[in-house]
């Protein structure tokens, strides 16, 4: 009888406990489960700890762990920082790290920059561009530009030291377009002109005709050389006049 009423307080005892648990409001509660948690986050945050930084964010930022000191805290931002991609859900918006040798990435298989000594190619770091590659300077690798050139064009006319007469045998020349520049690893363009010998009738070259003023000026630049050399040869004769006549009052004496 005894151990039947103690069984029945027992019991009476829980479940006033239990009634009791379940008036405590909420929050309490949870101060109960979380005694780190605060209520006065800064910077975006929903809850937070003193110790460990940021626990939840507000909505529409993302949760990230960043390194302080020898720890890592979280924090909330609107992005993710450098090294890190964003993955939203609706239980929580977080930054997933990039690969090692990423410094930005749009998710985990693509990179959109990559780390000091890494060539960026198709989303991926590589240590070399693959065959058919080659950096562009921005430690981006490319597709190699071979030199495309055109047609060539008809002969030209047979031509001898610039002139198209009084010859036989001369030279003529055809050209082509450059219609893409290789890359530096490209293929070089090859030669873009070409010559040849040709054979032609000869005929002579026709005497151009001076025109009418040109002949005018002609003859007076020779009018003004005579009439300039008309004093100086008087002056010539009269000294050699004078030199005769010394010679002969040379001879009497």
């Amino acid at each position: 009888m005894q151990l039947r009423l103690l069984s029945l307080c027992f019991i009476i005892l829980n479940f006033l406990e239990y009634i009791d648990s379940q008036q405590i409001p909420r929050g309490r509660r949870h101060r109960r489960m979380h005694p780190n948690v605060s209520q006065g986050c800064q910077g975006g945050c929903a809850t937070c700890s003193d110790y460990n930084g940021c626990l939840t964010c507000k909505p529409q930022l993302f949760f990230a762990l960043v390194r302080n000191g020898m720890k890592q805290i979280g924090v909330c931002r609107p992005s993710c920082p450098n090294g890190y991609f964003g993955i939203r859900s609706p239980e929580i918006n977080k930054c997933t790290k990039c690969k090692a040798d990423c410094e930005t990435c749009f998710n985990k298989n693509f990179c959109t920059k990559c780390k000091s000594g890494f060539y960026k190619h198709n989303g991926k770091c590589l240590d070399t561009c693959p065959e058919g590659f080659e950096n562009n300077h921005n430690m981006e690798c490319v597709s190699v530009v071979h030199c495309v050139v055109g047609e060539w064009s008809a002969w030209g006319p047979c031509t001898k030291r610039g002139k198209t007469c009084d010859f036989k045998r001369g030279n003529e020349t055809r050209v082509r377009e450059i219609l893409q520049y290789p890359s530096p690893r490209g293929t070089p363009c090859p030669p873009t002109s070409e010559t040849r010998k040709c054979v032609v009738q000869r005929k002579k070259c026709q005497d151009r005709k001076r025109p009418k003023g040109n002949r005018d000026e002609i003859k007076k630049n020779k009018q003004r050389r005579k009439e300039g050399d008309a004093p100086r040869k008087q002056r010539q004769r009269k000294q050699e006049r004078n030199q005769r006549e010394g010679k002969r009052g040379e001879g009497k004496a």
